[in-house]
């Protein structure tokens, strides 16, 4: 694998994950369905430049460039920049600009890179300053503990913070929770009765199409090949 991965939680009620990643050489590799937004800086060829990315509704073939440093702050779902909501930006990114070598432009401000070090310091501050807010109701319903919203009510809140349908973002946690058993050596058949698929086939094909990949290449790292940044989860309910 040439994508050498780290990754840590956060004490922000905003954030999923914080994560960072190195290329050893060039390659390819697919980047994998994703049911969150994130912030991600890159660094290569000397330059460096943040990109508010959205959901990804799909697995796609990626290349990237040997020497390449990225630091990624993914978010929950319920977190939203209100200028850029993630509604508007599934399966796309937006580069925002550069104000220096060191920094980049958000809402008329200039914002240092975060790192890997500081990404909860850097959330904190956007809460501060208003810039990310939160709707604690979707995650509630994503998660199934719904409050006295009606169950119409909540999938509309769902819909308009992430971009993606409730059922959209429990398929892709799915197949992300299948592909996690099959690499930890768990059989096909076993994946798909663990991760609520009907059958193999009905798996297989929820793989090619969130993952890239079928259950047999899953299970063999030297078929699969490399695939973008996946961490232990459990499925929703």
């Amino acid at each position: 694998m040439f994508l050498r991965f780290d990754e840590r939680p956060s004490d922000s009620p905003f954030v999923e994950r914080v994560w960072r990643c190195r290329s050893e050489r060039a390659g390819s590799f697919s980047s994998i369905a994703e049911s969150h937004w994130e912030m991600v800086v890159t660094r290569r060829r000397g330059e460096t430049f943040l990109t508010v990315r959205g959901p990804e509704t799909l697995a796609t073939s990626m290349n990237c460039d040997a020497d390449g440093e990225w630091l990624g702050i993914r978010f929950r779902h319920g977190a939203l920049l209100p200028h850029l909501p993630a509604s508007h930006l599934v399966d796309q990114g937006l580069n925002l600009p550069d104000a220096s070598s060191r920094s980049f432009w958000l809402q008329s401000a200039a914002w240092e890179f975060p790192t890997y070090e500081n990404a909860d310091t850097f959330i904190a501050r956007l809460v501060r300053e208003c810039l990310l807010v939160r709707e604690p109701v979707v995650e509630a319903a994503i998660n199934g503990e719904l409050s006295d919203l009606s169950l119409r009510t909540a999938q509309r809140h769902v819909l308009r913070t992430t971009g993606l349908t409730h059922s959209a973002i429990r398929q892709i946690e799915r197949a992300r929770y299948a592909t996690l058993l099959l690499r930890q050596g768990v059989s096909i058949l076993g994946a798909a009765h663990a991760a609520g698929y009907f059958d193999q086939p009905h798996l297989t094909r929820a793989l090619r199409h969130y993952i890239g990949r079928t259950p047999a290449q899953l299970k063999d790292e030297r078929r699969s090949g490399q695939l973008s940044f996946l961490y232990k989860t459990q499925p929703l309910p």
